[in-house]
């Protein structure tokens, strides 16, 4: 399956913008289109490059992986800086329409 995840598709725009102070909260629909090698939604595998600096914690928890059945990942609204997380697309979809519907309450458009 494709790894569409949208902070790919973040920094695929804020690298085509050269702007990486730039803040995108919500990836729009036209948005999945953008062409570029790091687009996880038009390409296959991961991207060529790191999309971030990793940091410690990072790093610890990928050498000392937890076992789960996750394969998804939302931002959480909850907990701001962290994520949720799902094993089925159908309890994804209730984490991301969380997120969406938060960021209609702020008012943020991008």
């Amino acid at each position: 399956m494709p790894l569409q995840a949208d902070p790919t598709v973040i920094y695929a725009l804020k690298l085509k913008d050269n702007d990486f102070n730039q803040v995108i909260k919500r990836v729009l629909y036209n948005d999945l289109f953008i062409d570029s090698p790091y687009n996880t939604y038009k390409n296959i595998g991961l991207p060529p490059g790191p999309i971030a600096m990793p940091d410690v914690d990072a790093i610890d928890a990928v050498l000392n992986a937890e076992k789960h059945d996750y394969i998804y990942f939302c931002a959480s609204v909850e907990k701001f800086g962290y994520h949720v997380f799902a094993a089925t697309y159908e309890a994804h979809q209730v984490n991301a329409r969380k997120y969406s519907e938060w960021l209609n309450k702020q008012g943020t458009n991008r």
